[in-house]
């Protein structure tokens, strides 16, 4: 399907032929370019960046790369291809047409999940706004705007939603989504993960492979939604959100080959020698590791949840690869046997009714996904000849939602008490003294064909060009 990039808002819905939709959009349109130049990538509005965009939803089209200024990205509404007669695919609606409007019953409830899923965009790119100045390499500064730039997008689809079906309430809470912003004491995002502060690119590297990870089963789950624009919405998300993950993966595997490099120059593991050598010491990443997933965990929600069983049972919000992933797509009766706190320092299991437990089963598809990257992680360590790896922490770690919310567990869940906790936390999280070691790294370098010490460069570059190229022209 292709994209009519001669309208003020490129985009594939037909715009044009909805005038009232297209003036309130149109009248939006500025104050989000006020938000981009206040809130977004700071001082580099002039630079020509070598960046992507979509020219149509399809293969041949959604990936074209060119180079611009950010402030012309064409920010736009692009919904991937209609499927014919498509159908609900789980719950008690299981089988009859999808919607194209919004059922009245099931207003509030959509309006609350594309607002929460809205707020996530514009506050990665507000996160992120200062990294631009200790970036470690041209390289990783296109890299950085590619993916703030497609936040913005995403910000524009929900946007789009809002507009198109939710009347004056969804025109007031797109404006609210460029009224609240990360970190605010006021008015903070509505997630915490997306107030947390990201001040390096190490922390950034585990942000793009953790949270942007939960925002792509957040996606897939929408996918599957009854309501057929939000359906179409994610799935085209879904083909932008790969690259984000990827730019985390492969930014915290050369961190690691730069690190067992340093390891072997010196002839020693020891984490200060490490440090003292310009390399990040396999413990301080595992402590961002061990930060950013448990903070990300907190996003599915907790494990037992109403509101998840009656999302599913409605139709609104499935589970990732619903069809291809699970056989009974109903869940009426099922249940499932899940881990809990019994309260006095130990782990109990309870039989809970499914539909109440997809927070849970959602959850343990992310965990499994995290995996693979650290099984190649683990390879590059292996393969310099070090024993050490990294791992995923436990579920039960550094929760604050759900049930292992305010109880203590070490990163291989093992319950420990309150003083162990304060005594040993910093050598289970980011202390100041890491934070601070790890910052006085970000030294900028956009010398071409140079790359910081502390990470290794690129193997490959963008689009076919080498590794090196003038990505972004300052």
């Amino acid at each position: 399907m292709s994209i009519n990039y001669a309208e003020r808002i490129p985009n594939n819905v037909g715009l044009s032929d909805n005038k009232v939709l297209q003036r309130a959009l149109e009248q939006w349109q500025p104050k989000f370019l006020d938000w981009w130049r206040e809130m977004g990538p700071t001082d580099f509005n002039a630079a020509e960046c070598y960046l992507r965009t979509a020219t149509s939803v399809d293969a041949q089209g959604w990936a074209t790369y060119g180079s611009l200024k950010m402030p012309d990205y064409r920010w736009g509404i692009f919904l991937a291809d209609k499927i014919p007669d498509r159908r609900i695919g789980f719950g008690d609606l299981y089988g009859q047409p999808a919607w194209e409007q919004v059922p009245g019953e099931h207003r509030s409830t959509l309006r609350r999940l594309i607002v929460t899923q809205g707020d996530t965009e514009p506050a990665s790119v507000e996160q992120q706004r200062l990294l631009g100045h200790v970036c470690p390499s041209i390289y990783d500064l296109r890299s950085l705007f590619q993916i703030n730039v497609e936040e913005g997008r995403h910000l524009w689809a929900m946007v789009y939603l809002l507009h198109a079906y939710f009347g004056r309430d969804g025109r007031e809470e797109a404006e609210a989504l460029l009224e609240r912003h990360s970190g605010n004491r006021d008015n903070p995002r509505i997630l915490n993960t997306f107030n947390e502060p990201v001040e390096d690119w190490l922390s950034l590297f585990m942000f793009t492979y953790f949270t942007d990870r939960d925002g792509k089963y957040q996606l897939k789950c929408l996918a599957e939604s009854g309501f057929d624009p939000l359906a179409r919405t994610c799935r085209f998300m879904l083909t932008e959100e790969a690259y984000h993950m990827s730019v985390g993966m492969l930014g915290v595997g050369r961190v690691i080959k730069r690190t067992v490099q340093v390891m072997k120059e010196i002839g020693s593991e020891d984490p200060a020698a490490v440090r003292r050598a310009g390399a990040v010491d396999l413990p301080t990443l595992q402590r961002y590791l061990n930060f950013w997933c448990s903070s990300s965990l907190d996003l599915f929600g907790s494990e037992v949840s109403s509101n998840a069983a009656t999302t599913f049972a409605n139709g609104i919000k499935g589970r990732p690869d619903e069809n291809t992933a699970y056989t009974d797509h109903d869940g009426r009766n099922a249940t499932v046997a899940l881990e809990q706190p019994d309260g006095r320092g130990g782990v109990k299991r309870e039989e809970v009714p499914l539909r109440n437990a997809i927070n849970e089963a959602v959850r343990e598809a992310y965990l499994r996904d995290c995996e693979v990257g650290l099984r190649i992680w683990n390879r590059t360590i292996a393969k310099a000849g070090f024993k050490s790896e990294v791992r995923l922490p436990s579920p039960r770690f550094n929760r604050t939602v759900g049930w292992w919310s305010g109880h203590r567990f070490d990163p291989a869940g093992n319950f420990v008490g309150e003083d162990v906790w304060m005594q040993r936390r910093n050598g289970w999280l980011p202390s100041e003294s890491d934070r601070s070691f790890v910052r006085s790294l970000m030294q900028r370098v956009t010398e071409h064909g140079k790359v910081a010490g502390w990470i290794a460069p690129p193997e490959r570059g963008v689009d076919g060009k080498p590794a090196d190229y003038d990505y972004v022209r300052l």
